[in-house]
């Protein structure tokens, strides 16, 4: 039973004897082998082999024995079962090194003969470094004999059967989904050949069907534009007073932000000079408080320091007490011996008359007393002057020791006083930092509003700029029309003139139908623009506009039709308004253009400032209904030629197809 541990190709430098030396990349395969018979036990076999050449083969089985004599001869520290995986670990790193420049690890096959024959080879695992070249390992390798190669070779022949069968296996397979794909494939684009006729049969059928419709619609909306351009004059006007007033109310706004903004910049300076202060005082007030805290560190110091002394003179004194009890204790023993010695005396003199026989002797005894006595004054008289001079040492250090509790309770008031006038400055200074605070955010709130003023003055400026150009591009039109309205009077065919009591607008159809009057008129107020009748309005509203009640009059054919109204966001309204509608017979070269307002200024935005003026029920219900002069209703021939384009007023809104 064997083991496969490792089996890659390794870069190995081979080095043989007069020869130079070579790269080349070798499978080294470590493969651990178990054998029980008859004992058991495992073998370790490391196998070199070439796959460009199959003749290339060197083995090595390694025992446990053999690894122990291998570990004795080459010191290594690690065991058998360990031994394989510190191998792969020096291969692999050999393996890395490889791609580097000067690589660290190599793996060397070094063969004592000049060609790699029958001869056995060294392989080594070097560790280069500038200093020298260590080996970590090396292992003899024997080239393999006949029969090993040939059942070497037999083996790599059975694998490759077997990868051989496999494959051709795994190619039915693919061969056999790649048919049924193929048959998938055609019936899908037989179906799609089927959908395709089937949609440009459905396509066609569409494109008549619309272009019917749209041909339908540009009628519709070449009535619809004389209505359109009379409503166009109205709102220009309308605009004008509008925007004129707003321009006013804007500069007058300007000028207050001005203002206020002139304030709040006084405000902030006042508000920095403030900081700067506060700052000043803080600075202060730290140094102030640093300089406290050094002084109470020195005080606390010498406190100390005057507790020691203290205490040491208490002992001094606790010793002077024991010396003078002492002393004492010797007086009141002399004290006593100078009672007794007293008692003597008197009853030696008492005993005196009765022993003047014995005088001599007793006089001898009194001289020897008195001479003791004499010893024992002059002991006391020393003794009282020992005792007075302690009691002034004691004195003295009493009132030393007075004088230092006086200056330590001074100092404890005075640091008491300070630590109250640290504890102040400390409120103080909390006080400032918190209205220093309370400042910073008031100038990050004048600042916040000072930013959104001035972005409401560049949208208000920037507004104005969008209303002077809408304003010049409505002039613009203005005059074009007049221009063309001119051209027309002037023309070939005649046109009836316009009544305003009971028509508002009747104008006659010349016999050009292609051509439309630039007059329009708003329903809610009876007032007309002139627009250019490049004006082409696709769909704009979503029901038709049926003409009906077309009579014919002297100046040319004429048409009544009713237009139908929506207001923004809401159903349909049941406005009518009757027109008759003028076709004047010059030619209009802007009849191809789209021209009208961009979408842009048609455009709500939530940040602008209203226009007043503007009736929002200029598409109300209210009626304004205008009637023509009886007659017999004729119809008007379809225009032909117009282009379609999208709505200038109502971006978005194409032709019904």
């Amino acid at each position: 039973m064997s083991q496969v541990l490792f089996q890659e190709l390794v870069p190995l430098q081979v080095k043989c004897k007069d020869c130079e030396e070579r790269r080349v990349s070798v499978r080294v395969s470590i493969e651990l082998q178990s054998v029980s018979n008859p004992v058991h036990r495992k073998d370790l076999v490391i196998r070199l082999t070439d796959d460009t050449d199959p003749f290339f083969l060197y083995n090595l089985v390694i025992s446990e024995e053999d690894f122990q004599s291998l570990k004795f001869q080459q010191g290594l520290l690690v065991d058998f079962l360990a031994f394989p995986q510190k191998f792969i670990d020096l291969l692999q790193q050999c393996a890395q090194e490889h791609v580097k420049e000067i690589p660290r690890f190599l793996l060397q096959l070094v063969s004592p003969a000049a060609v790699l024959d029958n001869s056995p080879a060294l392989l080594n695992v070097v560790e280069t470094n500038p200093f020298k070249h260590l080996t970590h390992l090396s292992l003899k390798l024997l080239p393999g004999s006949d029969v090993e190669i040939k059942k070497f070779l037999a083996g790599c022949l059975k694998c490759s059967k077997e990868e051989k069968l496999l494959l051709t296996q795994s190619l039915d397979d693919v061969t056999r989904q790649l048919n049924l794909t193929k048959k998938t494939l055609s019936e899908k684009i037989q179906e799609l050949d089927k959908l395709r006729n089937e949609w440009a049969s459905h396509a066609a059928s569409l494109t008549n069907k619309h272009s019917q419709e749209l041909a339908g619609e540009k009628e519709k909306a070449l009535q619809a534009q004389v209505q359109y351009q009379q409503q166009h004059e109205q709102q220009k006007k309308d605009l004008e007073i509008i925007h004129q007033r707003n321009i006013h109310q804007l500069q007058s706004r300007m000028s207050e932000l001005e203002a206020a903004n002139k304030d709040l910049t006084e405000r902030r300076y006042k508000g920095d000079a403030t900081v700067r202060e506060l700052k000043a005082k803080l600075s202060g007030a730290e140094e102030e408080l640093q300089r406290i805290r050094q002084e109470v560190l020195s005080l606390r110091r010498e406190n100390s320091t005057l507790d020691a002394e203290c205490h040491e003179k208490e002992k001094h004194i606790n010793q002077l007490q024991t010396k003078v009890a002492v002393l004492e204790q010797e007086i009141k023993d002399k004290d006593q011996l100078v009672v007794t010695t007293k008692e003597a005396f008197d009853t030696i003199q008492e005993q005196k008359v009765a022993l003047e026989e014995n005088g001599e002797k007793n006089q001898v005894q009194l001289g020897k007393l008195e001479a003791t006595i004499k010893s024992l004054s002059a002991e006391l008289l020393k003794a009282n002057e020992i005792i007075k001079k302690l009691q002034g040492d004691l004195k003295t250090v009493m009132g030393k020791l007075k004088l230092k509790n006086a200056v330590t309770v001074q100092q404890e008031r005075l640091l008491a006083e300070k630590e109250e006038k640290l504890q102040t400055e400390q409120k103080e200074l909390q006080g400032v930092g918190e209205s220093l605070r309370v400042k910073e955010q008031e100038v990050c709130k004048l600042q916040e509003q000072l930013e959104a003023t001035i972005q409401k003055l560049e949208e208000s400026k920037q507004l104005l700029k969008n209303n002077e150009k809408l304003i010049t591009w409505l002039n613009k039109e203005l005059n074009e029309n007049q221009l063309v309205r001119k051209q027309d009077t002037l023309g070939p065919s005649p046109t009836p003139r316009v009544h305003s009591s009971s028509h508002p607008v009747r104008n006659g159809i010349s016999p050009n139908l292609n051509m439309v009057d630039s007059r329009l008129t708003y329903p809610s107020c009876g007032l007309g623009y002139p627009v250019s009748s490049a004006f082409v309005f696709q769909n704009t509203f979503p029901h038709p506009v049926a003409a009906k009640n077309a009579i014919p009059s002297g100046s040319g054919p004429k048409v009544h039709f009713n237009l139908q109204f929506t207001k923004p966001n809401t159903s349909l309204g049941d406005a009518q308004s009757g027109a008759a509608v003028s076709m004047p017979s010059s030619t209009d070269k802007e009849n191809g253009e789209n021209l009208g307002l961009e979408p842009k200024y048609l455009k709500r935005r939530e940040d602008s400032i209203p226009l007043r003026g503007l009736s929002q029920n200029l598409f109300s219900s209210s009626d304004h209904h205008r009637e023509g002069s009886p007659g017999a209703g004729q119809t008007l021939p379809k225009p032909t030629g117009l282009p379609s384009a999208a709505s200038a007023y109502f971006p978005g809104q194409l032709a019904n197809s």
